[in-house]
């Protein structure tokens, strides 16, 4: 594994991410941590899991410089898809999966936390989806599941401002379950993680799936939809201008072409 790292003890299985400095999703990362869930699947030893960054940050976003090989709107919908399919599977895996988030969750690092069945926080944790800053949006199905989670207006506002929240106000809005001091996250996180695993696996997979059945049939196709419009958006010239100006540490001048 070259962009993560992963154990278990009592029950419990760890997903670092470990891709300094940021712990971007590469599409390298995503496919390895596709691995590990394959091979976690099939471990009865394994009842938990549970996602946290090495370093300062969960995961500060997707890969942009990775953005930058990707020719076509059809490349761009095809990346799209691959992490809503991915982060889908998360979301109805049958054993449950927790974000312990600390320092950023940022762009396609919330999205993989919201994957997650469930989040816990840093108190002072950044978390946000700041696509829009880039003149482009969110591709791993961002723009239905933050609206789930904080509701559509709060969603909007997060969407349209680009402006994070902390892991406190991510609480407040539903996002996060509890927040603690970054210091006490991962001892938290694993208090939580060894109750759950005492639980049967047989009643938690069969929660996991009736939990899934609240999702209506017009979420998919708004995921659909996204995966379609970010290849469209990716493609326009403030799609190109937003990376330029991101990988030249510039302020974006947008045309609206």
């Amino acid at each position: 594994m070259d962009f993560l790292k992963w154990s278990f003890q009592d029950g419990v299985a760890t997903i670092t991410l470990d891709r300094p400095p940021a712990n971007a999703l590469s599409s390298g990362l995503l496919r390895e941590l596709s691995s590990v869930l394959d091979e976690i699947e099939t471990n009865d030893d394994i009842r938990v899991i549970l996602i946290h960054g090495e370093g300062r940050f969960f995961s500060a976003g997707a890969d942009i410089k990775e953005f930058t090989t990707i020719k076509t709107g059809d490349e761009f919908a095809n990346l799209s898809t691959y992490g809503q399919d991915l982060f889908e599977r998360m979301e109805q895996f049958s054993k449950p999966i927790i974000a312990a988030i600390h320092g950023a969750s940022l762009g396609g690092g919330l999205e993989l936390a919201m994957g997650c069945h469930f989040r816990l926080v840093a108190d002072n944790a950044k978390l946000g989806l700041p696509e829009l800053q880039l003149g482009l949006i969110p591709g791993f199905a961002g723009t239905q599941r933050l609206p789930r989670l904080v509701g559509t207006a709060k969603a909007a506002e997060m969407l349209f401002t680009s402006d994070p929240i902390t892991g406190l106000e991510a609480v407040q809005y539903g996002l996060a379950n509890h927040a603690y001091p970054e210091g006490e996250l991962l001892e938290n996180a694993y208090k939580m993680a060894k109750k759950i695993a005492k639980k049967s696996p047989v009643s938690i997979k069969a929660a996991i799936k009736l939990l899934n059945y609240s999702k209506t049939e017009k979420y998919y196709e708004g995921v659909k939809k996204e995966a379609e419009l970010f290849g469209e958006v990716f493609v326009s010239n403030d799609g190109k201008e937003g990376i330029s100006a991101f990988i030249e540490k510039r302020e974006p001048n947008f045309t609206g072409k």
